[in-house]
């Protein structure tokens, strides 16, 4: 059998920010989360106006690390995962930094999506899921080739995890995933009777917010 070379990778990078010392931020993150929420009347108006299937902060705040000061401890805490990432993906920085350039709640509603979707302009994206009830959605990646297959064979459905068109993963409280923004993801429906509540957030090259450490 000749020599098979596995070429043009997508990584996806996970933690578990539950476990030990982290334990405690991902609490204050979600107790912090529920108080900005349910203060922040701009972002449901928004969330409403737009048909966001909840509530968000996307688009009504931009200071949660100021706001609060679990999100400026996660922040600290973001940016060891990413500056880590880029390593992994071994990105050519020219001396500049990534930074964090957006922040923000998400609380899903029940039977509320996510269509596909990618984050332009910046370079790392991620998720950390804060409240994880039973039968709630996952987060789905696309093969970013998809457009391209064309009279390709659909995949087994026992193929390994590289070879599948779509992968999903299935997070619980204080899961960390990152990913480079240029790769389509979705959510799909919350079949869960509660709340997903996640914070999302993207790191940009050489912005003026502080640096991956």
């Amino acid at each position: 059998m000749g020599r098979v070379h596995k070429l043009f990778v997508s990584h996806i990078y996970r933690e578990e920010l539950q476990r030990g010392e982290g334990s405690r931020l991902v609490s204050e993150v979600a107790m912090a989360a529920n108080e900005i929420a349910a203060e922040d009347r701009a972002g449901h108006i928004w969330s409403r106006e737009n048909d966001y299937p909840g509530y968000t902060s996307y688009a009504s705040l931009n200071d949660l690390p100021e706001r609060h000061p679990a999100f400026g401890d996660l922040v600290r805490v973001l940016d060891r995962h990413v500056a880590r990432f880029a390593k992994l993906l071994e990105l050519d920085l020219d001396g500049r930094a990534l930074c964090l350039d957006s922040l923000w709640i998400n609380i899903l509603a029940p039977g509320g999506h996510h269509a596909a979707h990618i984050h332009p302009h910046s370079v790392v994206s991620g998720t950390l899921y804060l409240v994880v009830p039973k039968d709630a959605s996952a987060i789905k990646f696309e093969d970013p080739r998809l457009a391209m297959l064309m009279a390709a064979p659909l995949r087994k459905a026992s193929a390994r995890e590289e070879n599948r068109t779509f992968v999903s993963f299935a997070p619980v409280p204080g899961t960390l995933l990152l990913w480079e923004s240029w790769l389509r993801h979705e959510v799909p429906v919350n079949h869960a009777k509660r709340e997903r509540v996640s914070v999302s957030f993207n790191y940009s090259w050489g912005s003026n917010h502080s640096p991956t450490r």
